[in-house]
This record gives C-alpha cells, structure tokens and sequence, in this order.
C-alpha cells in the first residue's frame, strides 16, 4: 500500500504544482520568444540599417570600452588618494596616454617598420631556402623508394599554394572598396573613442543606477547583483589578459634580444598580441619565429625554443597565477569550445571575444537557473520525520 500511494501522492503534488505555479507562464514566455526570434529572420533586411550602424560604432565603443577598464582603478585612485576631481583626474590620465602614444610612433614603431621592411626583403631567401632543403631531403637515398610520392606532394603544395595567393591577390584588388570602408571605420573609430571614452570615465560609475531605473523595482537588487558580477568578470579578463599579454611581449622580446633573434621586438610584440588568445595564442606565435630561426642556423633554433620555454615556465608559473588568479577558472575544454564556435561564426573578433561573452551569459543563465529553482520547488528537500 506504500509504496503505491508514494508514486500517487508524487504524481498529484506535481499536477497541484503545474496548475498553481508559474510553469505555464515560463513555457509561454520561452514560446512567444521563440517566435520573435523566428519573425526576426524573416525580417533580417529590416535590421541591415542598424548592422551597419554597430559595424560604425561598435568598434569605438569596444576600444573605449577596453580603456576604460584599464584606466578607471587610475582615476579612482588619484580621488580617493590625491582627493583630485574626477574631471581634472581623466585628463591627466588623456595627457599620459597621449605622451605613450607619441613616444611610442616616435622610437618603437620605427623599429617595427625597419624589421618589417627587412623580413619582407629577406622572405625570397628564406623560401629559397625552404625548397633547396626540400628537395634535398627528397633526393636523399632514404627516401628513395617513395621518392616520387614526395616529388607528387611536392609539387601539389607548391601548386596549390600559388594557386592559393593568385586567389589572395584577386580577392584582394577586387576588394579595395572594402578595405576602404574598414581604414574609414578605423579612422572614425579613433577620432569619436576618445569621448566616448572621456564620458565613460566621467559618469560609468552611474551607469548601474540608470540601468536599474528601466527595472521593475522587485527584482532590482537582483539585477544589481548581476550587474556587479559581469562588470568583474569583464573587468577581471580584460585587465589580467592584457597585463599577461604585455608581460608575454616583454619576455620574448628580451630573450631574442638575448640570443641575439632577428626581428626580436616584432616578434615579441606579435606574441603578446597573440597571446590575447588563451591556449592556442603562444603556440602561433613560436611558428613565424622557429621558421626563421630554422633557416638562419641550427643553433639560434635551439635557443629559440630555449627562450620559448624560459617564457612558457614564467608565465605559468609566475606572471598568470599572480595577474590572473583562478577568478577567471575555466575548463581548457570548455575554453578551446568556445574558441572554436566564436571563432567559426564571428572570425577573429570572435576569439578575441569569445571568453568574456561566454562569461556573461554563463552568469546570466546561473541566476536565471536559480530563480526557477526558488520559483519552481522542484528542487526543495522534504524534511523526513521519524516515526
């Protein structure tokens, strides 16, 4: 007799709870989305203009958006130490980057430009050398009874590889109007984000407030909660992957100094700007240096990967758990997952951004799910009393 009138009594409190609680206006909501969400694509065209006005200023904003999060803690500390007004505060920070800016256009990108120019010289003698090594290895005696399987793959890289940049170049010059829209949105982007920036600076200490007031007023505390955890998030990963990726510059930079690396600080500033991307962005940045490395002596390769170590050693151990702690801990699979989606829907910027999105949402969803919990009582335990 029990044990039917458990399943009984499980199945009716279920009913009771479908009928007397929420789960219905839940299922009509996720419908009725749903359907908006549908209705949205058929009407895509109509959302052409406002794509095109993100692509106009959406970048502005990320950048001043990025330098707002690295400049604020200054802005903050020169008030609560020097008791500065926060206007008087944002221009001297505007005046430091400024003077960065034009010490850097004065002394490091010259240099830049020099290695460039110069990589781009030697790059003829490079490949040359490529496939002299190449045909040497498929003509040495070893290889002599798949040596016309080698010659086949051979020829099929080196055809398809040209065949490759014949259809870069094309795209490229059937493109140019393109190209001249992207310089025209960068140019745009750097003349209007220093006031978007100034003003964020200036009143982003009130943005919480004015977002909660579009709020009905019983779920604004729960609102401001999530607001403060995706502004740390967001704040967290944005300062710590920059100060990893300045560091990692830093450090590759001095170790081909040391060994004596051509090209040193080009390839160092490329690997802090690869670095950006977690996992995979020191491995792409050792491919430009080993090639080169490889075919100007067996020697500077050894130490090339020497310093590659050094680096690999510094930053795990040192430079990341002290920046970036375990606040931002995510499961390499999870991270190399959203990598590879962003990535494969939204290009570059999409690995760039990918992690911190993710974070977002993942925040969002967290509370969502604790609120259907608290609503639901699904998840309630019964407390059992002895007989």
């Amino acid at each position: 007799m029990t044990e039917n009138k458990q399943p009984q009594t499980e199945r009716s409190w279920f009913f009771k709870w479908f009928l007397n609680k929420k789960l219905p206006i839940v299922l009509l909501n996720v419908l009725l989305t749903l359907l908006i969400i549908l209705l949205l694509t058929k009407l895509a065209w109509l959302l052409k203009p406002i794509q095109s006005l993100m692509l106009i200023v959406g970048l502005p904003i990320i950048i001043a958006g990025v330098l707002y999060y690295l400049t604020n803690p200054l802005i903050d500390w020169f008030e609560r130490r020097w008791h500065l007004n926060r206007v008087l505060s944002i221009t001297i920070i505007f005046i430091l980057i400024v003077g960065l800016l034009v010490w850097g256009i004065a002394t490091i990108i010259p240099i830049i430009q020099s290695q460039t120019t110069s990589l781009i010289d030697q790059w003829p003698s490079y490949w040359a050398n490529i496939q002299t090594q190449t045909m040497k290895w498929f003509n040495d005696p070893a290889f002599k009874s798949i040596q016309k399987q080698l010659n086949d793959i051979n020829t099929d890289v080196f055809s398809n590889l040209s065949s490759k940049v014949n259809k870069m170049l094309t795209s490229t010059v059937s493109h140019i109007g393109t190209a001249v829209g992207v310089v025209t949105n960068v140019v745009i982007a750097i003349v209007t984000m220093p006031f978007i920036l100034f003003f964020m600076l200036k009143d982003g200490h009130r943005m919480k407030g004015y977002l909660l007031k579009f709020f009905p007023v019983k779920v604004r505390a729960t609102t401001g909660k999530v607001l403060e955890e995706i502004n740390t998030q967001v704040s967290q990963y944005i300062r710590g992957q920059l100060t990893v990726a300045f560091w990692v510059a830093v450090m590759f930079t001095v170790g081909y100094w040391i060994v004596g690396m051509k090209y040193g600080l080009t390839l160092g500033i490329l690997a802090g700007i690869l670095n950006l991307i977690p996992y995979l962005g020191s491995f792409l940045a050792m491919v430009p240096s080993v090639i080169i490395a490889a075919f100007i002596s067996p020697l500077l390769l050894i130490k090339v990967l020497i310093v590659f170590a050094v680096e690999q050693t510094l930053e795990g151990r040192l430079v990341s758990p002290l920046v970036l702690g375990s606040k931002m801990a995510m499961y390499p699979v999870t991270t190399i997952i959203v990598l590879l989606a962003s990535g494969k829907l939204f290009g570059l910027a999409g690995v760039i951004l990918g992690i911190p999105v993710y974070a977002i949402i993942k925040i969002l969803i967290s509370h969502l799910f604790e609120w259907f919990k608290s609503v639901s009582g699904l998840y309630e335990q019964k407390k059992t009393h002895d007989p």
